[in-house]
């Protein structure tokens, strides 16, 4: 699998721009050195990482803690409110994903409710 790590440079810049954050203000939130942290932003060494430097990375930037990873991989990261799971832990994903379906299904059931009542999201009468 090949490693995206200008990807991730360019990930973190953009990141610590949006929350006018420095390296050191990163570094001390995510417990890792402002060296590991410069070398990350300014891509200058490619060296394997250890997910927990990216995870801790992730979540000092309010990004779900896979953030990282999957951009080092290539992947669409996933959103910060998502759960993490492990790739076997098949019975937490079902609970999620029907904790999920149950969100969904309640907003549909106020949409209805409010179309049949003939009102829009604004309680206006629809006319």
């Amino acid at each position: 699998m090949t490693e995206d790590w200008a990807a991730v440079a360019r990930a973190i810049n953009q990141r610590t721009s949006e929350l006018g954050m420095r390296q050191r203000e990163l570094s001390r939130r995510s417990h890792v050195s402002q060296a590991t942290v410069r070398e990350l932003q300014r891509n200058t060494v490619q060296r394997r990482r250890s997910a927990r430097t990216l995870e801790a990375l992730s979540l000092a930037l309010g990004w779900h803690p896979e953030h990282l990873l999957a951009v080092l991989q290539g992947r669409e990261p996933p959103l910060a409110g998502e759960p993490v799971f492990k790739e076997d832990d098949v019975p937490s994903r079902l609970s999620a994903i029907e904790r999920q379906l149950g969100q969904i299904t309640r907003q549909l059931d106020e949409m209805n409710a409010r179309l049949r009542a003939g009102t829009g999201s604004d309680g206006e009468r629809a006319g």
